[in-house]
């Protein structure tokens, strides 16, 4: 049954593209492998799946010669980002995993200046001053034999990688296909961590198959395709607006499947956070 209101219509389907990407948390504490493996199986399966659906669809996967090196240094931030991201949902919860995760907005607010030159804005200290104030209440302990804090540590380094790919995204390759730059990124992914295959017993592997699968098929080809398809009907301002809502659906999929309730310090420092993000993307679509 179709919306009779198109702007209704193109906010469900973000939301929807939310929860598939949301995802991630709970499948990532699920899966019982070591982080390289289920990234790397991940990426295998993806870069199958996005290849077909791009011939399918007849979208193009030539790349400019010149683009290479921006396309390969990409797919390593990429595998970056998401191993160290895969590592703080192990080694924390879901919710923590995410929420530290997701201080990427803030961090890209700070890296844009260097990086492409645009003017620093003095708010931006603001912001990351309430970002940090969100990552103490998330493990005000500090502790580095806790694994909370290095869960929180590490999930902050998979935001600056995310960070660095989207800046590097944004200067070369523009021009491409989101579906495109997705099947080169999963490919190198694949390729950089297909050796650690080599160093598990792969029975144990396909005991995990179901998790895998889900991650390539919901997370990454579902979820980060409809992700980028919503990009015709919004802003990427607005876009970052509404997805701040995805560390949201991760830790109620967390609840719902592994029965991680968060705590009130990590509630409200994820708040924190997330409440940096929102005022950032409202601030600059005015």
């Amino acid at each position: 049954m179709r919306l009779k209101n198109p702007h209704l219509a193109h906010i469900l389907e973000i939301n929807i593209a939310m929860v598939f990407i949301g995802t991630s948390g709970a499948l990532g504490r699920y899966v019982e492998l070591p982080v390289p493996i289920i990234i790397g199986s991940r990426a295998i399966l993806a870069v199958v799946i996005l290849y077909v659906f791009c011939r399918w669809m007849g979208i193009s996967l030539a790349v400019k010669r010149e683009h290479y090196p921006v396309m390969f240094m990409s797919g390593v931030l990429m595998g970056g980002h998401w191993v160290t991201y895969f590592y703080a949902l192990q080694w924390s919860s879901v919710a923590i995993g995410m929420l530290s995760m997701f201080t990427y907005p803030v961090v890209t607010a700070f890296l844009e200046p260097i990086l492409l030159k645009t003017t620093f804005q003095k708010i931006h200290l603001l912001l990351g001053a309430l970002v940090l104030a969100g990552i103490y209440f998330l493990s005000p302990d500090f502790d580095l034999q806790d694994s909370n804090t290095l869960a929180i540590g590490i999930g902050v380094l998979s935001a600056f990688c995310y960070s660095l790919r989207n800046l590097l995204m944004k200067t070369k390759v523009a021009a491409y296909h989101g579906s495109a730059i997705m099947v080169y990124q999963t490919a190198i992914v694949a390729i950089l961590l297909f050796p650690a295959l080599f160093y598990v017993d792969f029975d144990r592997v396909l005991g995990q198959w179901k998790g895998i699968l889900a991650l390539a098929v919901l997370t990454t080809a579902i979820g980060h395709s409809l992700f980028l398809m919503t990009f015709k009907h919004f802003s990427i301002t607005t876009v970052s607006i509404i997805s701040s809502v995805q560390p949201v659906y991760g830790i109620l999929i967390g609840f719902l499947f592994l029965n991680e309730i968060p705590e009130w310090s990590t509630v409200f420092g994820g708040t924190l956070i997330l409440g940096a993000v929102v005022i950032e993307s409202v601030r600059t679509q005015k």
